[in-house]
């Protein structure tokens, strides 16, 4: 039990990683809240499936409730510092799976649909995964 909770809690990473951490959280928790509920200019769930079983990642509804889910709780996770690790995997798998089915084929750039936003997001998760989630957060009080 103390290596699973050294595991999950144990961070190193001082007081910056927290605005990081943060703001990553609050922009996955965006683009899940869009798959899920249709918030922020959103399809929600049932378009979000849709979407998703149209380009062969089905079946679509369920694919988008986990990567909805994915985005949404666990960005809820990195703003509030708890179980940063597995939610930063869990990110990072979602994002890597972006990566590689939507955005690789069509260039770099953004403004194309490239993969960029996808590769940045997908790196900060693994930072998190590495480090943890920094001295300001519940993490850090429960690694004890």
């Amino acid at each position: 039990m103390h290596n699973l909770r050294r595991v999950l809690f144990n961070t190193q990473a001082g007081y910056a990683i927290t605005l990081l951490r943060i703001t990553t959280g609050l922009t996955f928790a965006a683009h899940g809240a869009q798959k899920l509920f249709g918030w922020f200019g959103g399809y929600g769930l049932e378009g979000t499936g849709q979407w998703m079983a149209s380009i062969g990642l089905e079946p679509g509804v369920l694919m988008a409730l986990l990567a909805g889910s994915a985005e949404f709780f666990g960005g809820l996770l990195l703003v509030i510092g708890l179980l940063v690790r597995p939610a930063a995997l869990s990110l990072m798998v979602a994002m890597l799976i972006a990566l590689f089915w939507v955005h690789l084929g069509n260039g770099f750039f953004m403004a194309s649909n490239g993969f960029e936003y996808a590769m940045t997001l997908a790196v900060i998760s693994v930072v998190l995964l590495v480090e943890g989630a920094g001295r300001l957060s519940v993490d850090a009080r429960l690694q004890g």
